[in-house]
């Protein structure tokens, strides 16, 4: 019993905020990475507050709201794709980023920043997209993940008919890359 109550003590909660991508779409909700992530670690318990099509605006109109449920230890920012797609301007993208990640601190928590990188057809936008993640991170002292989907790479089999979307087999090569982001982020 004693080491059961010291076990649970160790665990850390993470609050994942995101999109389609945490949200296992596509998939049966427990082979999603999120999911997967969860039964691996004995170190952290995941809370997956993700949601298909989410952008930063909604991440940001509902992060107080996951903040107070879970009250977590960590939280995973994973949103940006949806404002990319969209074309929407990067410097609200980054506004809301940089709220989510102050309020997560004021909260307490230590925060995972999730980059994402979006097809070459953008041009110079997808560059600037993907260096905002970086600076945010640099700037406001976050742990990051500057391309989430880089163990992938570029091979269709690693993803669904949409080619956006990871396939099942995919979601723990995802987790494993979260679970040493999270391991490696320095102490309060």
């Amino acid at each position: 019993m004693l080491a059961a109550s010291v076990a649970h003590a160790r665990e850390q909660v993470v609050l994942v905020m995101g999109d389609s991508l945490s949200a296992a779409y596509g998939l049966r909700p427990e082979q999603g990475w999120v999911a997967l992530a969860d039964a691996k670690s004995t170190r952290y318990t995941f809370r997956n507050a993700s949601v298909s099509g989410e952008t930063t605006a909604g991440g940001r109109s509902r992060i107080d709201a996951e903040l107070a449920r879970t009250r977590p230890d960590i939280v995973i920012i994973e949103l940006g794709a949806n404002d990319g797609l969209r074309g929407l301007p990067l410097r609200q993208m980054g506004a809301n980023l940089g709220w989510m990640i102050g309020r997560s601190r004021a909260a307490g928590a230590r925060v995972l920043l999730v980059g994402l990188r979006l097809p070459p057809n953008f041009g110079a936008y997808a560059e600037q997209f993907q260096r905002t993640y970086v600076l945010i991170s640099q700037r406001l002292r976050t742990g990051l993940i500057p391309h989430f989907l880089a163990p992938l790479g570029t091979q269709r089999k690693w993803f669904q008919a949409d080619n956006l979307h990871p396939v099942a087999e995919a979601q723990p090569l995802l987790a494993d890359e979260v679970l040493r982001a999270l391991d490696a982020l320095p102490p309060r």
